[in-house]
């Protein structure tokens, strides 16, 4: 065991272990969820303490000698925490322990990535865990730092490359929903409001419509991320970079910048981008629209698969496990029923980022990590569901066309294709006819000899556009 202090006291940390203090106390101040930060966030974080390193090596106020092993050693950490995203390799999880939901406004995240640094960076440069008098977790990592600029800087930073691919995601169902639009283009079939019937409609107009309401969902993720480029890097505390010399608040965003390959730019009001998380909750409303677009649409499928043979079953959904314990041969909408899910954890989110962004006191926002863990975790759960759905669900879905047929021809709701041909009056008659006697609106048709089911079907097809081949 080896000793460390801090204002509070001493305390033994295994000799072995790449944290200190600071972090064994935030491990025993806040209860085990069993969850862990997020991967993105820690990445995102490594990237912001590389780029003060570089801006304070490059002003002159860090020697070469400490700047060298720092750098190597965050190098290090990156590749262990993209390891751990590729799912290949999760040792980072060893040296990032901290609980995400802590309180000091994320200080316990800050220290834990500064104690792990700099033991890192000794062990390169030849000396023991600990041996804080050549590099210091705060005096060197953290130069020129708070907890309050870095951990904002890092969220966003995740967060634009976390929203990019859930762009990507809803680009893929885009694509997938565009693709069923075309090859449903002529299956006509009964509409439905109010989950009443209605006039026909082709079935690739349904998803053509879905295929849309994505791509408003597409592009308003896209254009989120140009509210989180904003940064308080070199802001320090409060917004007003105390500790800070002016070179390194003036360069470091520029390094931040040139490390990310994003648009980051210094925000212009520092104090401000301290203060207030409202770009989170904007931000997050459009993920929330995208998650409403994603249970809208996911219900429509379940309402037309469902049956199959006592319902409506006029798509066939994609196969993918038994979906009863005691009925052979049912299978379920699993895929559909799995997404409304995390859509609806996400809408559940919004609320309590939307409350915590409200919560914040004066300077700052002491609740910030538990803001950024579930609009991290948003986009993520998010994220593979879209992807899960396009591969697993709409790219396998098929068109039941009898059924659609059968469902067209016996309601009444085609009566309104037949007004102009008949007049209003003479088809209600007939409506209200074939409901008293029991019988469908075709059955009666033909029974008065004013249609068939071919003429009928051949109508609504050509009333629509479409040269339907059914009855050619």
């Amino acid at each position: 065991m080896r000793n460390e202090c801090d204002s509070l006291g001493k305390i033994e940390v295994p000799d072995e272990a790449v944290y200190g203090i600071h972090t064994l106390r935030a491990l025993d101040n806040f209860p085990i969820t069993g969850e862990r930060i997020n991967l993105h966030l820690i990445k995102a974080y490594l990237l912001v303490k590389i780029a003060a390193a570089e801006t304070n090596f490059k002003t002159g106020l860090m020697p070469k000698a400490k700047y060298e092993p720092i750098s190597k050693a965050i190098d290090i950490l990156l590749k262990e925490t993209e390891a751990a995203i590729k799912k290949e390799s999760f040792n980072i999880y060893d040296k990032i322990i901290v609980d995400p939901y802590q309180g000091g406004a994320g200080t316990s995240l800050n220290m834990n990535i500064n104690e792990v640094i700099a033991n890192t960076a000794l062990q390169i440069a030849g000396k023991k865990f600990g041996q804080y008098d050549f590099i210091h977790p705060i005096n060197d990592v953290n130069l020129s730092q708070s907890t309050n600029d870095t951990y904002p800087t890092a969220l966003k930073v995740a967060s634009i490359y976390l929203l990019r691919e859930l762009t990507e995601a809803f680009a893929a169902l885009q694509s997938a929903l565009q693709k069923k639009e075309n090859e449903f283009s002529g299956v006509i079939k009964l509409g439905r409001t109010q989950l009443q019937d209605a006039v026909a409609i082709t079935l690739g107009q349904e998803f053509g419509a879905y295929a849309q309401a994505i791509a408003r969902d597409r592009w308003r993720l896209y254009n989120g991320e140009e509210r989180l480029r904003s940064v308080n890097l070199g802001g320090t505390a409060v917004g007003n970079f105390v500790s800070a010399p002016k070179e390194y608040v003036l360069a470091v965003n520029n390094e931040l910048k040139k490390i990310t390959g994003l648009p980051i730019a210094k925000a212009e009001d520092l104090i401000d981008a301290t203060q207030n998380l409202d770009v989170f909750v904007e931000v997050h409303g459009l993920i929330k629209a995208g998650a409403c677009s994603i249970i809208k649409i996911c219900n429509d499928l379940r309402i037309m698969s469902s049956g199959p043979q006592g319902g409506i079953g006029e798509i066939t959904l994609p196969a993918m496990q038994a979906g009863s314990s005691i009925m052979p041969g049912k299978v379920n909408p699993v895929i559909l029923e799995n997404a409304i899910q995390v859509a609806e954890i996400v809408k559940g989110h919004d609320v309590v980022i939307s409350n915590i962004a409200s919560s914040g006191n004066l300077e700052l926002n002491a609740f910030v990590p538990l803001l950024a863990h579930l609009f991290l975790k948003s986009i993520e759960m998010l994220r593979d569901t879209v992807f899960n759905l396009s591969e697993k669900s709409i790219l396998g879905i098929e068109a039941n066309e009898e059924k659609c047929f059968q469902n067209l021809i016996k309601s009444s709701a085609s009566a309104a294709s037949l007004i102009n041909i008949f007049g209003y009056d003479s088809i209600a008659k007939i409506v209200n006819e074939a409901e008293s006697k029991k019988i469908t609106f075709i059955e009666l048709l033909k029974q008065k000899k004013l249609l068939t089911e071919k003429e009928l079907y051949n109508l609504l097809a050509k009333e629509m556009g479409l040269k339907n081949e059914k009855y050619t």
